[in-house]
């Protein structure tokens, strides 16, 4: 009986390859198909030229035994496991850390494996909408990893909203943080992350206080499945930055002997932002949790009034109901039955009724 997994015999013999020969880095994968961009830079200035991942890193080390200051940045979309396999086989990264990088679907966090740092990321997108009403999603989530070593500087990224061309672009042109080396690059990503948390936190405060107006508007009828929807996309907000000031936290308390000090200092200010975003996300989602007990009470009253108006209408179709059910029960010998003006008198009689009723009603504002 054949073993679960084992390989079909060749159709030109028994062998097998050797598990040598499955070793993804030994194994040409077309890792081009998964990068972004793969620059070589020495001494905040990009080198000319094209490279693959292995070539950028060869170049660096050639550029080092030369006595020069360089590093590589490769950055990937979404590569799969062989490709990433490849890619940690000549840059040394931890394979659990690969894992993660290949799988995403991971809560912002810092980890170190001996002198490399794993940053993971969450980006945000707001994506417009004419109202609350009319939006499936407001806020569309991604991620980015970043791998920094002594000489380079891994990103790999999952969700099309995170792209890092304008970071690196404007980095380039300016060349200031790129001669600070790989951290320099950590810093500008992580910078530009936490940017456009801010930039979503303050987009989304317009639905808030919309839906914060439309609560508390008399006459309204208040929607609360939008306030739900609302409160769970700043939950996701939240999930994706809050926890991320614990792992800049962890850059100045457990790594800073990888950081230079003037990485510190602009890492200082990545975290007051972030710390500034995660405390009004809080805010929106304990004003949230506000709106949605005001809403639950403005539907219990409305549902009251409701209730008093159905009551009323019944209360005053009784009257008829009653009056036209006693006279429906066919008996020989009842009251006006053979007087003239007997139809006429119990006509007159249900409307003064009801109408005395509907006045009442309306007095007490049931109605």
């Amino acid at each position: 009986m054949p073993t679960f997994g084992a390989l079909p015999p060749s159709r030109h013999g028994t062998h097998h390859p050797k598990s040598a020969d499955l070793d993804p880095a030994r194994i040409h994968v077309p890792v081009a198909r998964a990068t972004v961009d793969c620059g070589v830079y020495v001494d905040g200035r990009r080198l000319p030229g094209k490279f693959s991942h292995a070539e950028a890193l060869a170049k660096v080390r050639e550029v080092q035994q030369a006595g020069g200051n360089a590093f590589s940045w490769i950055g990937l979309h979404e590569p799969d496991e062989r490709q990433m396999h490849s890619v940690a086989a000549d840059y040394g990264l931890h394979p659990l850390a690969v894992e993660d990088a290949v799988h995403a679907h991971q809560r912002p966090k810092l980890e170190r494996y001996d002198n490399t740092l794993f940053l993971v990321l969450k980006t945000v997108l707001y994506i417009p909408h004419e109202s609350v009403a009319a939006a499936a999603e407001i806020v569309e989530t991604g991620e980015i990893m970043i791998f920094v070593g002594e000489d380079f500087v891994v990103t790999v990224r999952h969700g099309d909203h995170s792209g890092l061309a304008g970071v690196r672009r404007q980095m380039e042109e300016e060349g200031t943080h790129l001669a600070l080396g790989p951290y320099g690059v950590m810093h500008a990503i992580a910078d530009h992350v936490v940017d456009n948390y801010r930039d979503v936190s303050r987009r989304m405060e317009a639905d808030i206080d919309s839906m914060e107006e439309e609560t508390f508007s008399a006459g309204k009828r208040t929607d609360i499945s939008q306030i739900y929807m609302l409160k769970r996309e700043v939950v996701e907000l939240r999930r994706a930055v809050s926890p991320l000031s614990v792992a800049l936290e962890a850059i100045f308390t457990e790594h800073k002997d990888l950081v230079s000090k003037e990485i510190l200092r602009y890492m200082r200010d990545v975290m007051d932002h972030q710390n500034q975003a995660a405390d009004l996300i809080t805010s929106y989602d304990e004003m949230l949790s506000s709106l949605v007990q005001a809403a639950l009470a403005k539907v219990g009253m409305q549902q009251n009034t409701d209730m008093r108006k159905i009551s009323a209408w019944v209360a005053i179709a009784a009257v008829p109901t009653a009056i036209a059910g006693i006279y429906g029960m066919n008996f020989e010998h009842m009251p006006e039955l053979e007087w003239t003006w007997g139809y006429p008198a119990v006509l007159i009689l249900m409307f003064s009724v009801c109408f005395s009723l509907y006045r009442t009603f309306r007095h007490n504002h049931w109605l």
